[in-house]
């Protein structure tokens, strides 16, 4: 299937009901989770996702992309008007957009924000439909053993990667415990229970029960702990978003530069989102003519890093669907949401289910149409909501999290597993340790474990078959290579610290030895 005949099948599948019900609700929760400070689209789509396993395989997958890029939207919302991101890729937003608020101009930076992020997005699924239908050639050679070099060599990668500065251990060891997590309960090939410490632990533990566990009851910790409340902040009218001529004017260049470098952040593993806007912020900062106004409300140190966030949160999603590699939290909930319903993500998933491939791209255009026509007139209701009191609304999602995660296997056992792990999680992050490679382990150990098998199946035993094979050694020399460029950055960034500790010192000698 073609790119065109591709993208008109995914619109046939978008705009059915269930479909466009699906995108109309992740975007309006994703939004209204993202405008919340502190909360963010990881534990919106945990919390919604029991909901959202009751759903066809392509709603759901279409549900948890509207949580992510509404929610990048929303939390620029809260950057905006408050000055406290309501996520880590909303960051920049505050330092343009908060200025212009304080100098009354909050409409104007909250319509730029809607006409850039739109722009890039559409930008954004352009290129994915040009760049996808590729994969799929490539898809039809892959095997047990391309798959499990896939999935294991991908997780390694990205542990090691997402605990760049940690350490090796940050992310390495939530990922041994993630996958020692998916051994539990009965063994696909002979039927044997595994550490099966009672009965309702044969059908192993809940990968919806572990997301949300591992990010919803930990950010709802975080928010109660920092005792946050309402907050009293300007009312902003509908006809006050609609920006002058020359915040137009000083946006398009912007908008045009950071969608395409979004876009190449986003197929990169790593919190993409949050480093396309710190890298659209610099370019935009160096390339500007109007340098004196950035810090003071430069509108186009506003579109750049907004453009950037919502072209790396559509292309962010081609590895999870394509690869069955998902580059950020939010987006591994997508695997759940799948492999629950028998669905594999990966190459060939574009040939077996074109309807989840091409109707979750064509729901973005759909999804971010919604965004434009939804968040002009609610911004009000936006508002608002900034100013309910988090504990009252801390209490209502504990209570959606509880019957949502007992729905799923109708087992009490869950939701004392889901305190454990709650509670554990919010440790883990204390203590600095990865969260991201524990749920994957979970969710694509028992894909790994199966793979394994059956590759040696396959070649007799033969254990060099895993790493010979052609597409498989290509990927295992891409993952040694990514660990070997990590571990030289990292030693570059430990070096330039030494220098400069060691010249701080000097510098102090110095100025004792002066007085």
């Amino acid at each position: 299937m073609d790119a065109l005949n591709g993208l008109m099948f995914g619109l046939q599948v978008a705009i059915q009901p269930e479909f466009l019900l699906a995108a109309f609700i992740g975007v309006l929760a994703g939004t209204a989770i993202g405008v919340l400070p502190g909360l963010g689209p990881v534990a919106g789509a945990a919390v919604l996702l029991p909901f959202a396993l009751t759903l066809d395989p392509a709603a759901a997958v279409i549900l948890i992309a509207g949580i992510y890029y509404g929610g990048m939207y929303g939390g620029s919302i809260s950057s905006i008007l408050l000055n406290i991101p309501g996520e880590a890729a909303s960051v920049v937003s505050a330092f343009e957009g908060h200025p212009l608020a304080k100098k009354g101009r909050a409409g104007p930076a909250l319509g730029i924000t809607v006409f850039a992020s739109f722009v890039a997005a559409m930008l954004s699924v352009v290129a994915v439909i040009l760049f996808t239908p590729s994969l799929a050639k490539v898809g039809l050679e892959f095997g047990p053993v391309e798959y499990l070099a896939l999935a294991l060599g991908g997780l390694i990668l990205l542990a090691r990667i997402s605990d760049a500065g940690k350490g090796w251990a940050a992310g390495l060891l939530p990922l041994a415990a993630g996958l020692a997590l998916g051994t539990v309960g009965e063994e696909a090939f002979t039927g044997t229970n595994r550490f099966v410490l009672v009965p309702d632990l044969a059908t192993g533990i809940s990968t919806v029960t572990v997301a949300v566990g591992l990010f919803g009851i930990p950010e709802l910790m975080k928010m109660v702990s920092e005792k946050q409340g309402s907050t009293r902040i300007a009312p902003v009218s509908v006809r006050s978003l609609i920006p002058s001529r020359d915040d137009f004017k000083n946006s398009w260049p912007a908008t045009l530069r950071g969608a395409p470098l979004g876009f190449g952040f986003g197929l990169l593993p790593g919190p993409s989102a949050t480093l396309a806007t710190f890298s659209s912020y610099k370019l935009e900062k160096s390339v500007s003519k109007r340098k004196h106004l950035f810090g003071k409300g430069a509108i186009e140190g506003l579109a750049g890093p907004e453009a950037a966030n919502n072209a790396a949160s559509t292309s962010s999603i081609i590895p999870v669907l394509a690869l069955g590699i998902p580059f950020s939290a939010t987006l591994a909930l997508m695997l759940p949401a799948l492999i629950a319903q028998g669905i594999t993500p990966g190459p060939m998933i574009m040939v077996e289910h074109p309807e989840i491939f091409w109707g979750v791209i064509a729901s973005m255009i759909v999804g971010n149409l919604m965004l434009v026509v939804l968040n002009i007139p609610l911004i009000g209701v936006w508002v608002r909501v900034l100013r309910v009191p988090i504990p009252f609304l801390v209490a209502g999602i504990v209570g959606v999290i509880m019957i949502g995660v007992y729905s799923v296997q109708e087992s009490s056992l869950d939701l004392y597993i889901l305190l454990l792990i709650g509670v554990a999680s919010y440790v883990f992050k204390r203590l600095d340790f990865e969260l991201v490679p524990l749920l994957l382990g979970v969710v694509l150990g028992p894909m790994i474990e199966e793979n394994f098998r059956t590759a040696l199946i396959l070649h007799h035993g033969d254990v060099t078959k895993l790493f010979t094979e052609p597409i498989a050694l290509v990927i295992w020399v891409l993952v040694v290579g990514g660990i070997a460029v990590s571990q030289v950055a990292e030693y570059r960034r430990r070096a330039k610290e030494k220098r400069l500790a060691s010249a701080s010192k000097t510098q102090e000698a110095l100025q004792a030895e002066a007085r």
